[in-house]
């Protein structure tokens, strides 16, 4: 979740500027937008991988409250419909994490603007951009010895979720002086502005819309605040912002990586090719992560460190994202037949004193979530609640959420609520059955809140995303996109 780049701003969004403040109205407002401002107000540059993108970036207030106060700069990218002459607009990606790069997803070729298909990128513009406080667009920075020095979120003691509550507190010190103002202006409802701002600078009287994993909690927003601004949305891996309380999100979301650790078992079950084919796949996970626990366990990635457990199952957690289970069952049969390390070998190597780091999760996730946790007792409480939830995937990511958040300042900017969708075009949610991180029940609670302008459409594979998951998938969001046509309701589509 942490993404060091020691401050390397992307150089391919360093272009134009052009000024918006005011473009966004009152979030129970849905009158008729203003006036679009001219695709000419942006002054692209070309950019990316092959110099066929383009880039700028957009001055926004920082407190859209406060629209003639402190500004930041939005990098923003675009790469024009391949077929002018059946262009039908602008398609406005979200992009994930938090963290995740929208302009890199538009300047790269490779791994990039390969996301979409040949037939979206001839049909329409696709527009992209880096979050409020990541990436190019005033990256929350600190101290990176502070988020290194990170305690682990498998806190045992109430002294060690002291210790975490004081680090917290020093990291958000910290980071808020090196950020500047935006540090505290890092949510999503900001963000639904800034892409407003976007629309409003294209010249689109409506949005289309195709927000990924954390990118579906903006479009349900937006949604939400301007509906009557929607053409298309597609939200892909959904997110649900209604989960109440640290103790229903942790759940929900350790039972669906114990889900996609069941399904990697089973693979490995029925499949030769699997590394641990044959064996107990279940009981090499438990003595590797005792082994791990013990600090024995040596770490693939730097030689001569131990491998924290923490570290084990997080590298197991991001495998299901994939999914990628050929890989993860060979890192586990080479850890499995590693030479155990002596208790007390020496960490990974430590940055040098003094650099800086960008940490492009905490601002926005803890603005966005109210997750607290009083104390040791319900902290050690909720952590045996999900162990019987996910008895292999206790400390999954999820948990590093919450431990990272402990101790934000309350009320948060963002708090969960209900979905109150009123008069929006048709919403096309589409999930897998078996995504580790946001989980298809989370998909179906959201398509219900959204009511008779929520439609899902069911992957009944595994793996986080289901865009590119075959023909079925893909040509069903893009008939959406480019002509509104829907699927039929509770249609899924095969596992490949």
């Amino acid at each position: 979740m942490l993404r060091r780049n020691r401050l390397a701003v992307l150089g391919a969004a360093a272009a134009g500027t052009v000024t918006l403040a005011g473009v966004a109205l009152p979030a129970t407002a849905s009158p008729a937008p203003p006036a679009p401002r001219a695709p000419s107000a942006i002054g692209w540059r070309a950019c990316g991988d092959d110099g066929k993108a383009e880039c700028a970036t957009l001055r926004l207030p920082v407190d859209w409250s406060r629209p003639d106060g402190p500004t930041f700069g939005l990098a923003i990218a675009r790469r024009k419909a391949l077929d002018p002459g059946a262009r039908v607009g602008t398609l406005v990606f979200g992009p994930g994490g938090p963290g995740d790069s929208g302009v890199q997803r538009v300047t790269r070729v490779e791994s990039g603007i390969d996301r979409f298909s040949d037939r979206l990128r001839r049909r329409f513009d696709i527009v992209s951009f880096d979050p409020r406080g990541i990436g190019a667009s005033n990256p929350v920075t600190c101290s990176a010895d502070l988020l290194r020095a990170a305690p682990s979120p498998m806190i045992k003691s109430a002294a060690q979720f002291q210790a975490t509550l004081d680090h917290n507190a020093r990291v958000r010190a910290d980071c808020r002086a090196r950020t500047g103002p935006l540090y505290d202006h890092a949510d999503t409802l900001s963000t639904v502005r800034d892409v407003d701002a976007i629309r409003a600078a294209l010249g689109e009287s409506k949005l289309t819309f195709h927000g990924s994993s954390y990118g579906t909690l903006l479009g349900e927003m937006y949604a939400e605040t301007f509906p009557r601004r929607v053409r298309a949305m597609v939200l892909e891996s959904v997110d649900d912002h209604s989960v109440p309380d640290a103790r229903r999100f942790l759940t929900s979301e350790l039972a669906a990586a114990q889900d996609s650790f069941e399904q990697f078992v089973a693979w490995c079950g029925r499949t030769q090719e699997c590394a641990l084919h044959g064996r107990d796949v279940r009981a090499v996970w438990r003595d590797l992560r005792a082994r791990a626990a013990r600090g024995e366990l040596p770490d693939p990635s730097s030689p001569g460190a131990a491998l924290p457990e923490f570290g084990l199952v997080l590298m197991a957690y991001k495998s299901f994202y994939g999914p990628d289970w050929a890989e993860l069952a060979s890192r586990l049969a080479a850890l499995d037949a590693s030479t155990p390390l002596k208790p007390g070998s020496r960490p990974a190597a430590a940055p040098a004193a003094g650099e800086t780091a960008t940490d492009p999760f905490t601002a926005q996730f803890c603005s966005d979530w109210s997750l607290p946790v009083r104390d040791y007792g319900e902290y050690a409480r909720l952590m045996r609640r999900t162990e019987k939830v996910a008895p292999d995937m206790t400390f999954a990511r999820p948990v590093m959420a919450i431990s990272a958040c402990l101790g934000w300042p309350q009320p948060v900017r963002n708090p969960q609520h209900r979905l109150r969708v009123r008069g929006s075009a048709p919403i096309l949610l589409s999930n897998a059955v078996h995504d580790p991180a946001t989980p298809y029940a989370w998909a179906q609670n959201v398509a219900r809140q959204l009511g008779p302008a929520g439609r899902l459409l069911t992957y009944e594979g595994a793996g986080h995303g289901s865009y590119n998951r075959g023909p079925c998938m893909q040509n069903a969001i893009d008939a959406y996109l480019t002509s509104l046509t829907l699927p039929q309701p509770a249609t899924t589509c095969p596992a490949v």
